[in-house]
């Protein structure tokens, strides 16, 4: 068994964590020292929006989950302490945003993630 999941972290675990109606299930995936680098339309890949720890990380997650929006988890694939997986959302007037996310894991919790994500423009 790999050390993340013998500590929890799995693809239903994450599949609960991004589809739910709250931002917690997803923040308490993430470690104290975590780091997220996010590359979209406004941080391009030379100077990605990093957000550092779990504070950062949940403010924005509160924001996320605050709109009115589904999430749902397309793909994942969890190898030891990586993952990746694919993430779709849908505004109610049919707006979508697409995501990728590459993880590093320690002790079941994400420590580093980089996530590309694209809107309907």
């Amino acid at each position: 068994m790999t050390p993340s999941a013998e500590t929890g972290f799995g693809i239903d675990t994450l599949r609960r964590g991004i589809e739910a109606r709250t931002s917690l299930p997803m923040v308490s995936l993430y470690a104290d020292d975590a780091e997220l680098r996010i590359v979209d339309r406004n941080s391009r890949p030379s100077h990605p929006m990093v957000l550092h720890g779990r504070d950062e990380i949940s403010a924005m997650l509160d924001d996320v989950y605050s709109r009115d929006m589904t999430h749902r988890l397309e793909r994942c694939v969890v190898q030891g302490d990586h993952a990746a997986y694919s993430e779709s959302c849908v505004y109610p007037d049919g707006v979508r945003v697409y995501s990728e996310s590459m993880l590093s894991l320690r002790d079941g919790k994400i420590t580093e993630q980089t996530m590309i994500q694209a809107w309907d423009e």
